[in-house]
């Protein structure tokens, strides 16, 4: 085929089906917005205006959803109805595997609880349930329903595709990553991380990533927005050093990107499709141009081609929100809790920090027993190792553990809970052995810094 081919694929309603929803998608996913409280995106923004407006309906709202998730989960595996079982929606909903069974009826438990006002302190305090039930579900309730209506812009008319392929010659030689990887990582940078968890999983399912690939992208590119860095930096009270501090978080991400895909356990993890089929192969197409730009536009026109209507977008839209609300969000109530009931009530994470003491020694960061108490912790939730170190009389330890708290980015109150709700092949143990590495590969690049800037 001659270099001209990129003419196979236009055509006036190609380009506009190419470029009115993909820059829809770009602007409600990827268009930082200042706001009194910082930077956003509008979907973000949508998620605000919506949660404001629910107010006092949501703890009830949040405790219906939960509860009809494990109620109709627990029907559907004891009864297993005849007249459901060739519903494709339902069956996915509703008829997971028995260990998220219990799962959600454990998140039932907690959030009626919670929402009820009884049982233990231990599951309903503010530092665990309530904490996850008043200050998290609500976020991502609101979250997931414009994010999962919105995503299908981003993924089924050739943005992905375009981006992609310019972005190939450098995500595939340094993270070993399809190019497409990219727009995950913007969407997670500028927005928020279960963005980023939500766009890979739907990627996945699609037939687009191998396990490896959604693996790594899930923990590894799945970002801390920059909103949520101000928030940590508030609660050091090292606001004046915003620069600074994200410089160092980017620095770190970087060198952890690269390092972890070459060690187990995403190593390990199969270069094989969900679906069995290659979906950009599947798809098919001819892009002999020599330029880059071009072939990036014919495979975007490409795909734009073949993609679905209206009806079909809003439809994958609907059933994209409806998976997360009934299936993510009682994984991460009952994930969340469990996480942080350990955090505050146990002295785990304290015995799991000790050994990070002469790490923190030799890299000359003062107050070395109180920081390794905040080193761990932040498994189970990312907020609270800034919380922990806020009292400690040294900027260069707050600096340190603030940063590295967001550079762990696995914790289980959100994106370890995402993770094991989604389809990405990862278990809690490949979670933790992540979150270990990440600290240990992290943590001396911002010791390095941190001593260039105290």
């Amino acid at each position: 085929m001659s270099s001209s081919s990129v003419v196979t694929y236009f055509s006036w309603r190609n380009l506009l089906i190419l470029l009115i929803p993909s820059m829809l998608g770009l602007f409600l996913f990827m268009t930082p917005i200042a706001t009194e409280k910082g930077l956003t995106i509008p979907v973000a923004m949508l998620a605000n205006i919506l949660k404001q407006s629910l107010g006092t309906l949501m703890p009830l709202i949040l405790t219906l959803i939960v509860g009809l998730s494990a109620l109709l989960t627990l029907l559907t595996k004891v009864l297993q109805p005849k007249f459901l079982q060739h519903q494709a929606l339902w069956q996915k909903l509703f008829n997971p595997t028995w260990v998220w069974v219990w799962v959600r009826l454990v998140g039932a438990v907690f959030i009626s609880l919670v929402y009820a006002g009884v049982g233990p302190e231990f599951i309903r305090s503010s530092a665990t349930g309530a904490l996850v039930f008043n200050d998290l579900l609500p976020v991502l309730l609101c979250v997931f329903i414009f994010a999962g209506l919105f995503l299908p812009l981003l993924l089924n008319f050739g943005l992905l595709e375009m981006v992609g392929t310019l972005m190939t010659k450098i995500m595939r030689p340094v993270f070993r990553l399809p190019g497409r990887s990219a727009v995950d990582c913007i969407a997670s940078w500028l927005g928020d991380g279960s963005v980023g968890i939500l766009l890979t999983s739907k990627q996945y399912e699609a037939g687009f990533y191998t396990a490896r690939e959604a693996a790594v992208i899930g923990t590894t590119f799945s970002a801390v927005s920059v909103t949520f860095c101000l928030v940590v930096l508030g609660q050091v009270k090292l606001e004046h050093m915003f620069v600074q501090f994200y410089g160092t978080i980017c620095l770190a991400g970087l060198v952890a990107a690269i390092v972890l895909p070459y060690l187990p356990p995403l190593r390990r993890k199969p270069d094989t499709y969900l679906t069995g089929v290659d979906q950009m192969a599947a798809e098919g197409g001819h892009f002999s141009q020599r330029s880059i730009w071009k072939r990036a536009f014919s495979h975007g026109l490409h795909r734009a081609s073949m993609a679905p209507g209206p009806v079909k977008t809003a439809q994958e839209g609907v059933e994209t929100v409806l998976d997360m609300l009934f299936g993510v969000l009682p994984v991460i109530m009952a994930v969340g809790t469990c996480a942080l009931m350990v955090a505050e009530y146990t002295p785990v994470f304290t015995w799991l920090g000790a050994p990070f003491v002469p790490l923190l020694e030799l890299l000359q960061i003062p107050f070395a027993v109180d920081a390794s108490k905040a080193v761990m912790v932040g498994f189970a939730d990312m907020f609270v190792p800034s919380i922990l170190i806020s009292t400690v009389p040294n900027e260069m330890t707050r600096f340190v553990i603030a940063a590295l708290s967001v550079t762990q980015l696995i914790y289980m109150s959100e994106v370890g809970a995402l993770l094991l709700g989604s389809k990405i092949p990862v278990t809690l143990l490949d979670l933790l052995l992540i979150f270990l590495l990440r600290t240990l590969i992290t943590l001396p690049v911002i010791a390095g810094v941190a001593h260039l800037l105290f």
